[in-house]
């Protein structure tokens, strides 16, 4: 149990990475962690928590923790600690999070982050936006400090930070996608069919994957130290709220938040989902559009149905499904926005099943983001994956990881891409994605400068 991990904040993303690295460290660490709940209060006062119940060793010798741990606490707290070789992760970054115009952000939040890298000997990021985007940062936010102002600390830090792209795990998802996308898939990647299967031939880096792609079943409670479980993973990206799940909990497990005026509605929209796609030749649809995030002010919501309202203004063929998990507070724009589309919805509301959620995005044929934060974007990978042609920003992480025929710098040209969409929706059903080969054996979009193995070696 050489290697302690850490996470404060044990759900979704956070979750998966943890669970992928004691799989790969297996009876050589010991992972603590605290429930995916309330991260506001994990951030303030998880490394008390941590002080007391990490357990002493002779036998650790490094420490990996992500970037909601105040490290600098935890390490001042328990001096044990401090001695180990101290890698941090992180999922997202406090100095580039986007607040509400009503909000102010919280400095405390920042602080930590930047102390736990002034402490930490290396840290990671899940893509360069994110750590150029942090680093670039400091600066600015050090000049809310009204005085005696700490200088240089921009400097102090990058020679420490690298990149690792967040390790997406793509479950088989053959059985649920229509014969034209798996048709597609085999030139994409090269599948073979025996019998009712679809296996992928080997690529580029597919032994990197292997390791990348495994999963597990049983669920562990958090909130305790142990050798090495055996774990689920379910992925939400992003704080401080968590983000959407594209790789979801079970059907017995509710997150945190998730609205439950969305239970009604969940089985019927499900079956009008199949009942309206079954029997119809998918040729004959009409595009199908697919939105899988977080409903929070942050993915920009607005634009999204604007944008669908000047399709159907237009009159302009179209089905959409909204997915992505809710909390306490709903933008009004859903409401209204579902009561316009009328008859073009065809799924509204968090799908807790994973299966559930994945047959959506494989009967779906373009899959939008108009997000305003986005540090990696697990939820457009996997829709993706599913066979989805992406449009997102030309911003945030986007331009790191898709080529930029699926990029689109205003609203204007997102709704003239769908316009012709809609027209001509066997152009995207025809289309072979142009992404990179690795992406789907490895289930990274471009490998960083950092793999997966060197990030091993670095703990």
């Amino acid at each position: 149990m050489s290697v302690l991990l850490i996470e404060a904040f044990y759900g979704g993303s956070h979750k998966q990475l943890m669970d992928l690295l004691q799989e790969e460290l297996g009876d050589d660490c010991v992972l603590c962690t605290l429930p995916a709940k309330k991260w506001h209060w994990k951030a303030r006062t998880a490394a008390l928590y941590f002080m007391q119940t990490v357990p002493a060793s002779t036998n650790y010798r490094s420490l990996f923790a992500s970037s909601v741990l105040n490290l600098a606490e935890l390490a001042a707290l328990r001096p044990d600690l401090g001695k180990l070789k101290k890698v941090l992760y992180f999922h997202e970054n406090q100095l580039a999070y986007p607040v509400q115009k009503c909000q102010e952000r919280d400095f405390q939040y920042g602080y930590n982050q930047i102390l736990s890298c002034l402490v930490a000997d290396v840290v990671v990021f899940n893509s360069a936006f994110n750590m150029e985007s942090f680093l670039t940062s400091i600066g600015k936010f050090m000049k809310l400090i009204p005085d005696h102002r700490p200088k240089d600390l921009e400097e102090r830090i990058r020679p420490k930070c690298q990149v690792l792209y967040f390790p997406v795990r793509f479950p088989d998802v053959s059985r649920f996608m229509p014969e034209h996308k798996l048709a597609r898939l085999g030139k994409v990647i090269g599948v073979k069919r025996h019998g009712d299967a679809y296996q992928s031939e080997s690529l580029p880096g597919q032994q990197q994957g292997r390791a990348l792609m495994r999963t597990s079943s049983t669920e562990q409670e958090s909130g305790v130290c142990e050798a090495q479980p055996d774990l689920d993973t379910t992925q939400h990206e992003g704080l401080p709220t968590p983000l959407t799940a594209p790789l979801r909990p079970s059907e017995a497990e509710a997150p945190e938040g998730t609205n439950p005026c969305q239970e009604e509605d969940k089985q019927h929209l499900t079956f009008n989902l199949s009942s309206v796609l079954s029997g119809m030749d998918y040729q004959q649809r009409p595009l199908h559009i697919a939105w899988p995030h977080r409903w929070e002010h942050d993915k920009d919501p607005e634009t999204f149905f604007k944008v669908l309202l000047q399709l159907k203004e237009k009159d302009l063929p179209f089905h959409v499904s909204v997915l992505g998990e809710t909390f306490t507070e709903i933008p009004a724009i859903f409401s209204e926005a579902k009561q316009a589309l009328g008859a073009a919805v065809l799924h509204w509301g968090y799908l807790a099943s994973k299966d559930d959620y994945f047959q959506a995005l494989c009967m779906a044929d373009v899959v939008i983001s108009t997000a305003k934060h986005e540090f990696f974007g697990v939820a457009m990978l996997e829709a993706v994956y599913c066979g989805c042609y992406p449009l997102c920003p030309k911003a945030l992480v986007y331009p790191e990881i898709f080529p930029a025929e699926y990029l689109y710098s205003t609203p204007e040209q997102l709704f003239k891409r769908l316009q012709n969409f809609c027209k001509r929706p066997d152009l995207v059903r025809r289309h072979l994605y142009k992404g990179d080969e690795i992406t789907w054996s490895t289930g990274l979009p471009r490998m960083g400068p950092v793999c997966f193995e060197e990030c091993l070696g670095n703990i």
